[in-house]
């Protein structure tokens, strides 16, 4: 499984990225999926991606709820992880488990605006996914 921000990337250099990558099926797991950045919103990126061949799909129920997401961007990491980590254990649990299943069969890519998985949600939630799925490898594009 790969995952990938959009937020230093082209529309283009994602296609291209997730192509060379082997992805079929990209996971958009902003809550909300609309970009200010050309292109990113969800009609415009399901249409590039589909004239490449791949897939999208989008997730809202994975998606970081606000108040983690506010947590974490006024340093409250630790808050913002917590809050999140919930979230999937809880509200979103069956949302993770469906992925799951669709992530072992391997194409997938996870897809938030943040360049760093170190510093997203996205990280969070492949890790939840390895929980699901035996010896499940990620790797960051």
């Amino acid at each position: 499984m790969f995952t990938i921000g959009y937020e230093r990337r082209t529309q283009e250099e994602l296609v291209r990225e997730l192509t060379e990558a082997g992805v079929t099926l990209l996971a958009d797991v902003r809550e909300l999926p609309l970009s200010r950045r050309r292109g990113f919103s969800k009609t415009a990126l399901a249409l590039a991606l589909g004239e490449a061949g791949i897939s999208y799909e989008h997730h809202r129920a994975l998606g970081n709820p606000k108040p983690f997401r506010d947590a974490w961007k006024s340093g409250d990491a630790a808050a913002g992880i917590a809050g999140y980590r919930s979230h999937l254990a809880g509200p979103s649990s069956a949302a993770v488990d469906a992925l799951a299943g669709r992530v072992s069969h391997g194409g997938v890519c996870l897809l938030c605006v943040e360049h760093d998985a170190a510093s997203c949600h996205r990280r969070l939630l492949a890790e939840a996914l390895a929980e699901r799925v035996a010896g499940l490898r990620v790797r960051d594009l």
